[in-house]
């Protein structure tokens, strides 16, 4: 979907393919006509803006075959689907039974993630719409903290410099403008909007900047307004922003908070990582993962728990637990509800329906057709709520 600031600038919405991922192009062409085509149809769109997760297989394959990638742009063409934003951040193997901390590898000291996310960049240039301004990719906020020391810090940071002058390059011979977005996000080396900004300001290329995920945002607990004004202070640009809201328990000592907790982690025990973080006397504290947390002992429980569940936009959970909403409300009111727009990218990302307690998954392909459909409407309206104007 598209949407016309009042700065004149068009903003488009998208949802993330990562929801349904394919290790194959015929995996993926699969689930463009299962499930990319019957959201657009149920929402009476012309046209469907779709973020794309690509596996590094099939990057590879569409990289080095023009066939390939000619048969991509035209079956997302005949299905009236567009792509301006890639999601790089999952490298292989997204739709696994175990991911966990595989996610975050190969990282941004490796050349596999510099040869995958260009990759990734050419791949984008081609399948971008003739009147589309540029092209985007969210990526991992440079590695997981534990294995980030300063000489693997020091080869990031010359990675992604030197990606800047590719892409620089790429504009020159393909008129195609594609920036890459550094995501935030719990328990990498760079865990908050605010640590990005000494990482992306070293990197100094303006075709690098930062994907600002609501969901990752809420659970570290950060304030929109002030981390927008730091970004914008620093010079750093918002490329891109994910839509998505965490899970917030607000008495995490209470029984009938743990038990509601529990079954969140219960219906995803072995598949994500879901980071959990609590303010403190002494700062932000938290675990890698819920089971830890509800284990007892590794977090204090006066105050509130957020965990990064992807919660959907339109579907509270049961109480006593509730969504970040007001944080995405929060959020937008800043990137796209002043005289000028801070970002141009949104995309939709809840993308582990299958993670969620039984009462908020769907069970069949229809169901989640359905189920895409309605929180892209939602979204929707939240946008138009906040002086965007849908376009044909």
């Amino acid at each position: 979907m598209r949407f016309l600031h009042r700065d004149g600038t068009t903003v488009h919405l998208s949802y993330s393919t990562g929801m349904h991922p394919a290790e194959t192009l015929d995996g993926l062409l699969t689930q463009l006509r299962a499930y990319c085509e019957p959201v657009r149809r149920r929402l009476g769109l012309e046209r469907l803006g779709i973020g794309l997760w690509l596996s590094a297989d099939t990057v590879r394959g569409l990289d080095t075959t023009p066939r390939a990638l000619a048969a991509l742009r035209g079956d997302l063409d005949r299905r009236g689907l567009e792509v301006v934003t890639l999601n790089g951040f999952p490298y292989q193997g997204f739709g696994a039974q175990r991911v966990k901390y595989r996610v975050y590898r190969p990282d941004w000291a490796q050349a596999q993630r510099y040869e995958h996310t260009l990759a990734l960049a050419r791949i984008l240039a081609a399948l971008l719409p003739g009147d589309a301004a540029e092209g985007t990719i969210s990526t991992l906020p440079l590695a997981w903290r534990t294995v980030y020391d300063d000489e693997r810090a020091a080869r990031a940071r010359t990675a992604l410099a030197d990606l800047g002058a590719r892409l620089d390059d790429l504009a020159d011979t393909t008129g195609r403008s594609i920036r890459i977005a550094l995501e935030p996000e719990p328990g990498c080396a760079a865990e908050t909007t605010a640590e990005a900004v000494e990482p992306l300001r070293a990197i100094g290329h303006d075709r690098i900047g930062i994907c600002v995920d609501t969901c990752h945002l809420a659970t570290s607990f950060e304030e929109p307004g002030p981390a927008f004004a730091a970004l914008a202070a620093a010079g750093v640009p918002v490329v891109k922003t994910q839509l998505s809201a965490a899970l917030h328990a607000e008495h995490p000592a209470r029984p009938e908070v743990r038990t509601a907790l529990a079954a969140f982690e219960a219906a995803d025990d072995s598949r994500f990582l879901h980071q959990i973080r609590t303010p403190a006397a002494d700062g932000l504290r938290g675990t890698d993962d819920l089971g830890p947390a509800l284990a007892g002992g590794a977090l204090p429980e006066t105050g509130p728990w957020r965990a990064l569940f992807h919660v959907p936009l339109h579907a509270t959970p049961a109480a006593p637990l509730t969504a970040t909403l007001p944080v995405v409300n929060e959020a937008l009111a800043h990137l796209i509800g002043g005289e000028r727009a801070l970002t141009g990218h949104l995309e939709v990302e809840t993308y582990a329906w299958q993670a969620l307690p039984p009462a908020l998954r769907p069970r069949t392909a229809e169901q989640l057709v359905d189920a895409v459909a309605a929180e892209l409407a939602f979204a929707r309206d939240l946008l138009t709520e906040h002086g965007l104007k849908e376009l044909p």
